[in-house]
């Protein structure tokens, strides 16, 4: 059924069309994420609410600083997983991602406002902490810092939307948030988004670098002095590995799940 009806779609559309097919699918993806509260406010309530705890009692401290650039991290990877991971899981179980593989529509126009709607949240919660280091937290930072941070957290959506596509193909509905938290929590706890690894048990000092999340809260935190000393390279190298190892297992299981259908 899938297949025989991207077959159908229409040939020779300018790009103006796909432009427009792009731009609205983003948008009412946007608008769905925006509307469910309880995605919404977790998302952006975590971290604030977080920052408001931890960072004010730090205040012009260096844990007030650290805690800006990782909670920004967390904040990416908790719209990534929630926002694609959960939301998409749901959309199987309801038939709802079947409808869109028999549809005509482009699949990169489906995946792509998703990505773009959890990176729309991300970049929220990057200006609240920006804008809560300042002032609650007493952080003196630059303007390009504040670009910087911006830009490592916009780059880390990829990879841990690729990793929640993944996630959300293979993990039941039903089972979908309680799955989520197992991983979330504990990667951002190993990866040093709550507190410097060097005050962590040992066996989480030796597990948090072969985590895709450390090396990107170790991009995040260099921008303010504050990371591990590591090959600022090595770190992109491998969040780029990982996005492409998610991307790949996603895409296979993708196109089997569409042959069946």
């Amino acid at each position: 059924m899938a297949t025989n009806a991207i077959t159908m779609a229409p040939q020779g559309l300018g790009m103006s069309y796909y432009t427009r097919l792009f731009s609205k699918e983003i948008r009412y993806e946007f608008v769905r994420l925006l509307r469910t509260k309880a995605f919404s406010f977790s998302v952006i309530g975590f971290p604030v609410m977080f920052y408001l705890l931890f960072g004010s009692m730090n205040r012009g401290g260096l844990y007030a600083r650290y805690l800006m650039p990782s909670y920004s991290c967390m904040g990416g990877l908790t719209a990534c997983l929630f926002g694609v991971g959960f939301s998409l899981s749901m959309e199987r179980a309801q038939g709802w991602l079947e409808l869109k593989q028999a549809s005509p529509m482009p699949r990169a126009a489906y995946l792509g406002a998703k990505l773009v709607g959890c990176a729309a949240f991300a970049m929220i919660v990057v200006g609240i902490l920006l804008a809560l280091g300042r002032t609650v937290g007493g952080v003196v930072f630059t303007a390009p810092e504040a670009l910087r941070l911006t830009g490592v957290v916009l780059a880390g959506t990829v990879p841990f939307t690729a990793m929640a596509l993944l996630v959300a193909l293979l993990v039941p509905a039903n089972s979908g948030p309680g799955i989520i938290n197992l991983i979330w929590l504990p990667m951002g706890f190993a990866s040093g988004f709550f507190m410097p690894l060097q005050y962590m048990p040992h066996w989480v000092r030796v597990v948090g670098p072969w985590l895709p999340t450390y090396h990107l809260a170790q991009l995040a935190l260099g921008i303010f002095g504050m990371a591990q000393p590591g090959n600022v390279v090595r770190h992109w190298e491998i969040l780029f590995g990982f996005t492409l190892l998610m991307l790949g297992t996603a895409w296979m299981i993708f196109a089997r799940m569409e042959a069946k259908a």
